[in-house]
């Protein structure tokens, strides 16, 4: 698996990084440098109504802290529009314009847009069309009503450019990960390898997020908690050192 390898984090800049993504950024890091293989960063900004400001940069500074240096120059999503537009000229008529407010389209989509948009009505968004019947995906949104691409679509035409063969992140992804294989299919792209990792709640069962308060790790690097989040993926390194010493000494474990 080393030849070729290359592994990304692709965090959100909506605020500091916290515990749950420094688990994912570490088993994602640990994979990478154990297969001989290249780590990059995407930061994922698409949704620049969620972004705040400053917290990209806040996010690299914490990771580099924390002995987590990426291979090739950082991309952040809004630079790269054009290449998500040009996907959906690609994908043609296997997607379509749809007018349902996403309260209409609920759980119970695909609904009458995939056969024309009822008149009156003004198309809202773009959704890929899932035509097969037994297929556990409905139709799925890849240009928002508010004109934002959606995750989807840009992390499946980013991980294509960036030559992706490997993805690390948390479990709470995997029904990302099946509407991302089918599209890279309708696109003609290659499909990654995809690992996913076990996710850190809090006590009341949540996952460890931004939207549940999660209080983010120290930007200056403690290995206290690095060390955590090793044993949190079950390694076991010598609790002393740096956080790059520790890292060291689990990837010497690793191999």
């Amino acid at each position: 698996m080393a030849e070729g390898y290359r592994g990304r984090f692709a965090p959100s800049p909506t605020g500091p990084l916290h515990f749950g993504s420094l688990v994912t950024a570490a088993g994602s890091w640990l994979h990478a440098r154990r297969h001989g293989g290249k780590w990059l960063v995407r930061i994922e900004d698409i949704d620049e109504s969620r972004t705040v400001p400053g917290a990209d940069f806040l996010i690299l500074k914490t990771l580099a802290a924390y002995g987590l240096d990426w291979d090739e120059e950082v991309v952040w999503q809004t630079q790269r529009h054009s290449r998500y537009a040009r996907a959906i000229e690609t994908l043609g008529d296997k997607c379509f314009p749809c007018a349902c407010s996403r309260k209409e389209a609920g759980d119970q989509y695909p609904g009458t847009c995939r056969n024309g948009i009822a008149p009156g009505r003004s198309a809202r968004a773009i959704r890929l069309l899932v035509p097969d019947e037994n297929s556990p995906l409905t139709d799925f949104i890849l240009r928002r009503a508010d004109g934002i691409y959606a995750y989807q679509l840009a992390v499946v035409v980013d991980d294509a450019a960036q030559g992706i063969t490997d993805v690390v992140r948390g479990a709470d992804l995997l029904d990302s990960t099946a509407r991302q294989i089918f599209l890279q299919r309708q696109l003609g792209l290659p499909t990654p390898r995809y690992l996913h990792l076990p996710i850190m709640t809090n006590a009341a069962g949540e996952k460890l997020s931004k939207q549940t308060k999660a209080p983010p790790v120290d930007p200056a690097g403690d290995p206290s908690v690095l060390l955590r989040a090793l044993q949190f993926l079950g390694m076991g390194p010598s609790p002393a050192g740096s956080c790059r010493e520790l890292l060291a000494a689990t990837l010497s474990q690793l191999r």
